[in-house]
C-alpha cells in the first residue's frame, strides 16, 4: 500500500476502524466506508473529519478505484460487501496488518493489553507523551477527551496502541496484538472474556504468552503484579519483565495515599503522583503509564504534568447530563469486573448519593451465561439496577444465553432491587418511577442502547 489515494473501510464505525479512518484522512488520503450501525460518538467524529459513511452493507458501496480495502474484524462471510470484494478480486487487508506494515514498523511501539483498562491506559500514556512535547502517534479504541480523535500517525518514533486479544479478521484468527511489534508491552489484567472465540481461560493465556514472545530482549514487559493470571506468564517471558501493583513483592509498588471525589493520589515506591480519576483501578492504570513513560526516557516531573491534565475518554464514566437532580452517566463497561470497579469508583465521586446501574447485555460474552454469577455480584454494588433484554438473542444458543430474569431475581434476593425490562421505553418508565432527585444512573452498554441516555434526560 504505497501512498494510497483511496482507502475503503468495511466496518468503519468500530472504534478502532473509525479512529484509523480519521488518522488516514488527516494524512491526505481519500476515505470511504460503510457499517451496519452508525451512531455517536463515532458517527460524529467521522462526519467532522469529512468522511462519508454509508449505512448498510451493499455491493454498490465498493469504490472500484480504491487502492486498498480494509476489512474490519466484525465482518464475516456472507456480508454482501465482502462477497463483492472477493468476487472482484480486490486487494484487502485487516486493520491490524495495515497498521503494522504502514504505521508501526520501525517505531518504538508501546502496546497496552489486558481484559480491562486498555483504552484509558493507552490514552493516558499517549497524552503524557503529547504533554511532554513528543508528538506521539497513537491508536485508541475510543474517543479521547484530550485529542481530536482516537488515532494519529506522526513522524515521532513513539507509537502507543491499544492491544486487543480479540481475533484480527475472519481470515486471520490470531489476536490483534500479535501484529503490533511491541518494544514495551503492558498487561493490565487477564480474565476470561470473548466467549465467542476463546473456549476457556487457558486459550486466552496462551494468546497473551505469544504476545509477550514478540517483545525484544532490549524491550520491557510490565504486568499487574496482583493478578495471578498475569503472574503465570512470567516464567516463560523472554524479555525483561517488571511487576506493578499494590502487593509488597511488586517491583513497582503502588500505595494509595489519598482520594477526593475527582482524583486519586498514589505513590510508586514512595514517589508521589496524582491522577484526576477515581478508583483503585485507575491508579493502577496510571502507575503502568508512569513506568512505561520512564522507560521512554521521560522525567517524573513531565509525567506528573501529563497525568494531572488528563481528561479521560468518552463513554468511560462520562457524565451525559442531569434531569431534575438525577445525573446520567454513560459507561462502555460490559464485563462484570469492569461494571464492579466502575461502580466502586463512582461511589467515591458521588459519595452519599443513591447509585443505579442500567445494563444492556450486548457484547458477545455478556449475552452468555458464562459470567452470570459474576454479573450478579457486580450489580449488587449498586443501590438498585435494571437489566435490559439480551441483544440479538438468536445468536446465542438458549442453554448458553444469559438468564436476565434470574439475574434480577438473584440481585434482589441480596437486598438490592433489580428489575428486568424488555424495552427501552419500559426501562425509562421504571426509572422514572423508582428514582428521585440526587440519584445517579450509570448506563452500561457497548452499543447505542436505542438512545436511552437522551430518553432518560427528556423523561425523568
Amino acid at each position: 500500500m504505497a501512498s494510497p489515494k483511496h482507502i475503503h473501510l468495511i466496518g468503519i464505525c468500530g472504534t478502532a476502524m473509525g479512529s484509523t479512518a480519521v488518522a488516514l484522512r488527516a494524512l491526505g488520503h481519500t476515505i470511504s466506508g460503510s457499517d451496519s450501525q452508525v451512531y455517536p460518538p463515532m458517527s460524529d467524529v467521522l462526519r467532522n473529519a469529512g468522511i462519508t459513511v454509508t449505512e448498510g452493507y451493499k455491493p454498490e458501496n465498493l469504490p472500484l478505484n480504491a487502492d486498498v480495502y480494509v476489512v474490519g474484524n466484525a465482518i464475516s462471510r456472507g456480508n454482501p460487501e465482502l462477497e463483492a470484494l472477493l468476487e472482484k478480486k480486490l486487494p484487502y487487508v485487516s486493520m491490524a496488518e495495515m497498521l503494522k506494515r504502514e504505521v508501526i514498523q520501525g517505531k518504538r511501539s508501546f502496546v497496552i493489553s489486558g481484559t480491562h483498562g486498555k483504552t484509558t491506559t493507552t490514552t493516558m500514556l499517549a497524552w503524557i507523551y503529547e504533554h511532554a512535547g513528543k508528538n506521539p502517534g497513537f491508536m485508541i479504541g475510543g474517543v479521547p477527551e484530550n485529542f481530536d480523535s482516537g488515532a494519529r500517525f506522526t513522524d515521532s518514533d513513539l507509537f502507543v496502541i491499544e492491544g486487543d486479544e480479540y481475533d484480527t479478521a475472519y481470515f486471520d484468527k490470531r489476536s490483534k496484538f500479535l501484529h503490533y511489534l511491541p518494544e514495551c508491552a503492558i498487561v493490565n489484567n487477564i480474565e476470561f472474556d470473548h466467549a465467542d472465540i476463546f473456549r476457556d481461560l487457558d486459550e486466552i493465556l496462551l494468546s497473551f504468552q505469544r504476545f509477550l514472545n514478540t517483545v525484544p530482549r532490549n524491550g520491557l514487559v510490565l504486568i499487574n503484579g496482583d493478578d495471578p493470571n498475569c503472574l503465570s506468564l512470567r516464567a516463560k517471558c523472554p524479555a525483561p519483565l517488571k511487576t506493578v501493583g499494590l502487593g509488597t513483592d511488586c517491583d513497582f509498588r503502588i500505595t494509595i495515599t489519598g482520594t477526593t471525589p475527582e482524583s486519586t493520589q498514589f505513590a510508586i515506591n514512595g514517589v508521589a503522583f496524582e491522577v484526576p480519576m477515581v478508583g483503585e483501578f485507575n491508579a493502577r492504570n496510571a502507575a503502568m503509564c508512569v513506568c512505561a513513560a520512564r522507560f521512554a526516557g521521560l522525567s517524573d516531573d513531565k509525567i506528573r504534568a501529563g497525568l494531572e491534565s488528563f481528561r479521560g475518554i468518552r463513554r468511560r464514566q462520562q457524565e451525559r447530563g442531569e434531569a431534575h437532580g438525577i445525573t446520567i452517566i454513560d459507561d462502555f463497561g460490559h464485563h462484570p469486573t469492569a461494571i464492579r470497579e466502575t461502580l466502586r469508583g463512582l461511589r467515591q465521586r458521588y459519595a452519599g448519593r443513591r447509585l443505579w446501574a442500567l445494563f444492556e447485555p450486548r457484547s458477545n460474552t455478556s449475552r452468555r451465561n458464562v459470567l452470570q454469577n459474576e454479573l450478579i455480584d457486580a450489580l449488587t454494588e449498586a443501590d438498585g439496577s435494571v437489566i435490559a433484554a439480551v441483544a440479538n438473542p438468536e445468536k446465542v444458543a438458549a442453554d448458553q444465553r444469559l438468564d436476565t430474569a434470574k439475574v434480577a431475581e438473584s440481585v434482589t434476593a441480596r437486598g438490592k432491587p433489580c428489575y428486568f425490562d424488555a424495552s427501552t421505553d419500559a426501562i425509562v418508565s421504571r426509572l422514572k418511577q423508582e428514582t428521585r432527585s440526587g440519584d445517579v444512573i450509570v448506563v452500561f452498554s457497548n452499543g447505542g442502547f436505542d438512545g436511552i441516555h437522551d430518553k432518560l434526560l427528556k423523561t425523568l
